[in-house]
């Protein structure tokens, strides 16, 4: 669940087009002397607190939250996140209000566009009170548990009038970056800028808008019959940034009402997303249905009608202001916003085009996550996965009874037969128009396979379970739009555990941690592409045509043609991910030889020696692959001594498993530390060691245990 890097949405390519025009317009706007704010916090009273809760933090600086109701507890998260990641945090409310822009220039003012243009903000007042009362007190105290953080510390707001927030910043959190774990971000992008839109151009029935680079996650549950300790295990190994507004963070929550959740969770959430309480557990792998529609307007001389259904609807217009920190200041850029029936509009050069998403217009993905984590029992579970509020995403599922289970979640448009809908789409008929997803009871499923296990790593959903417990493909609807993409990632997972009917914990933490790639993954056809060519006028590129030749199909370290494979792969990902034509392979190993012969003086420098996990005066080797079960699927190659630093892959890994008697036990690891941007602190690196080596650490589970090994207890 990036994503992340420019504009802190995971998978971010938004709107690199539509905001440069209008920065041209903010010279003529100071100069008018229009509206301003100052960057600069104000005073702030601190507000009056009814809220019970007390934090422990552990030998490795994870809080664990205590409260007597779950309010309680949502209002201790809040502070201690705080306490870790406050500026994240509040790059994430900014979001919330249109004001990301104030903090992060015209990065953030793009975000902001994207805030006005789905109505994010507009939603979650409009169904506020939909949520249960329940749901609600939880975001509020949350609310109210930043609030307090900052009253106490006033000289970390970096935006004045932001403090303090409410229940709906919260919410509106969730309505705002939930389309864009399964790619609405790049539908925009590519109308913005008048390009066809990602499914276009992509394979059949694998629309993505994701980023490349920041795809991934793998996740397994194994149960008793299968496992050689007799018991249920649940690895958790959702790939996220390991910086940003949707990098894990870690946390264990009690409440007297029952919200007991050990896990992960981005900072805005009141709870945590992933992980397991006493009774199941469960974790997340991106899935990439076609979840979105866009359809062309018929549209009347003036530009302010859309015709539908023979009849003429106005279009809905409305004027935003977008603030654009410059300097000191931030400045506002107008733009203009438009709305159908549909949904959003975007207007380009070639038209008036409405998108139709996934999750359009609802908050229930909060009540679902919530009631997730309040489950006791499967039926429980399943009865809220029913909700329909998580717009998309796999959920792989195990409890201490020994079932496990895959569901292959999205709210899928209940589409109308008839119309190809991976093509543009008419906009004046309400024949294409869908009301709502279709139910729980069609999404495509796997309960207790016989096989004993299911896994999923960004693959078709047919390829879950092994021979004899798969999903019949034949059984599910095209309009489903249902991916049949195969990562090298979900092969090795399910050729490893279909060939071991006993498997250890050692043998499954092997597998979690597996460097091979397969030949018969897209990674193997890439290659030999490579061997296939005709290099004798090119001594150079012969030369890494036998390096490659040589190479072991792992990214382990240990042969001298791992980094040069690697990078050769990584050129790969991007468009096998995407659905396109492979780059030219001769021009891609010149392209692979002039940047390592530039970068580190020789094409077979150790892997160890290129890739890296950096943080601040900690640098280790880093192993792993692109599309490895152990992952290092993206690179920040700016570094001064030309080697690349890894920014995303196997970030946040739980080990989670139930013995015979029901008793849960758990292990966690992160690539820093807790304290996720407080570089003062002891806990800001001290996981690396471990995460690189592949170990893990203790997750306290029982408030009694986390007492036992408090280093820190306080009430805030």
């Amino acid at each position: 669940m990036d994503r992340c890097d420019k504009v802190s949405l995971q998978g971010e390519s938004i709107m690199r087009k539509f905001l440069w025009a209008s920065l041209a317009l903010v010279g003529v706007v100071a100069g008018a002397g229009a509206l301003w704010e100052p960057l600069a916090a104000t005073g702030y009273e601190a507000p009056k607190g009814t809220y019970d809760v007390e934090i422990v933090r552990d030998e490795f600086g994870v809080p664990h939250i205590n409260g007597k109701t779950d309010a309680d507890t949502a209002y201790g998260l809040a502070y201690a996140h705080a306490e870790d990641d406050f500026s994240t945090i509040e790059d994430v409310v900014a979001m919330t209000r249109g004001r990301y822009g104030a903090l992060a220039g015209s990065d953030g003012a793009k975000v902001d566009y994207v805030m006005h243009l789905l109505g994010a903000r507009e939603t979650a007042e409009k169904h506020y009170m939909e949520l249960s009362p329940e749901v609600r007190a939880v975001c509020e105290a949350y609310a109210a548990g930043l609030n307090y953080y900052v009253s106490k510390h006033p000289g970390e707001v970096r935006l004045s009038k932001l403090f303090p927030v409410t229940g709906k910043d919260i919410v509106t959190g969730f309505v705002l970056r939930a389309p864009f774990f399964y790619g609405l971000d790049g539908t925009i992008a590519a109308l913005t800028e008048g390009k066809p839109q990602p499914k276009d151009s992509a394979a059949p029935m694998t629309p993505i808008g994701r980023d490349p680079d920041l795809n991934g996650s793998n996740a397994f549950a194994i149960a008793p019959k299968r496992m050689a300790d007799g018991k249920t295990w649940l690895i958790s190994n959702s790939h996220q940034p390991y910086e940003g507004q949707v990098a894990w963070y870690e946390a264990v929550t009690h409440s007297g009402e029952g919200l007991d959740m050990a896990g992960a969770l981005f900072p805005g959430s009141p709870f945590v997303l992933l992980g397991h309480n006493r009774n199941l557990g469960w974790t997340n792998t991106v899935n990439r249905p076609d979840l979105t529609d866009v359809y062309k307007l018929v549209m009347n001389k003036a530009g302010d009608k859309y015709r539908y259904d023979g009849k003429w609807l106005p279009l809905v217009t409305t004027r935003v202001w977008l603030p654009v920190k410059m300097g000191p200041f931030a400045l506002p850029v107008p733009q203009t916003v438009h709305r159908s029936i549909h949904g959003p509009v975007i207007k380009n050069d070639k038209g008036y085009f409405a998108i139709r998403y996934a999750g359009i217009d609802s908050v229930k993905a909060v009540e679902q996550y919530y009631r997730n984590t309040k489950a006791t029992n499967w039926d429980e579970w399943s009865k809220s996965m029913s909700i329909g509020g998580v717009p998309a995403t796999n959920f792989i599922y195990a409890d201490k009874t020994g079932r496990v289970a895959y569901i292959y979640n999205a709210l899928f448009p209940d589409r109308k037969p008839g119309y190809d809908y991976t093509k543009l789409l008419p906009g004046d008929t309400s024949a294409v128009m869908w009301a709502g997803p279709v139910g729980f009871d069609r999404y495509p499923k796997i309960v207790d396979p016989a096989s004993g296990f299911v896994q999923n790593a960004n693959n078709t959903p047919f390829l879950a379970a092994g021979p004899g417990s798969e999903m019949d493909p034949s059984a599910y609807s095209p309009y489903l739009g249902i991916e049949l993409g195969m990562t090298n990632r979900g092969l090795r997972a399910t050729e490893l555990l279909a060939a071991d009917t006993s498997i250890t914990p050692d043998e499954l933490l092997a597998i979690k941690m597996d460097m091979t790639y397969s030949k018969q993954s897209w990674v193997g056809a890439w290659m030999a592409s490579f061997a296939a060519l005709d290099l004798k006028d090119a001594p150079e590129l012969a030369k890494a045509q036998k390096l490659l030749a040589g190479w072991d199909w792992t990214s382990d370290g240990k042969g001298s043609a791992d980094a040069f494979a690697e990078r050769i792969i990584r050129f790969g990902a991007r468009p096998h991910w995407l659905g396109d034509t492979m780059p030219d392979a001769r021009n891609t190993l010149q392209e692979a030889v002039t940047e390592f012969t530039s970068r580190f003086g020789r094409i077979d420098p150790p892997l160890g020696d290129v890739q890296r996990l950096r943080r601040g005066n900690v640098d280790l080797p880093m192993l792993g692959g692109t599309d490895a079960l152990r992952a290092t699927t993206a690179w920040d190659a700016d570094q001064a001594d030309g080697k690349m630093r890894v920014k995303h892959g196997d970030s946040y890994i739980m080990l989670v498993r139930w013995d015979k008697a029901g008793n849960v036990l758990s292990e966690s690891i992160q690539p820093y530390g807790a304290a996720t941007t407080r570089p003062e602190s002891p806990h800001y690196t001290d996981q690396m060691k471990l995460f690189v080596a592949g170990k893990y650490k203790p997750v306290h589970f029982e408030w009694a245990d986390a007492v036992k090994h408090a280093k820190r207890r306080y009430r805030p």
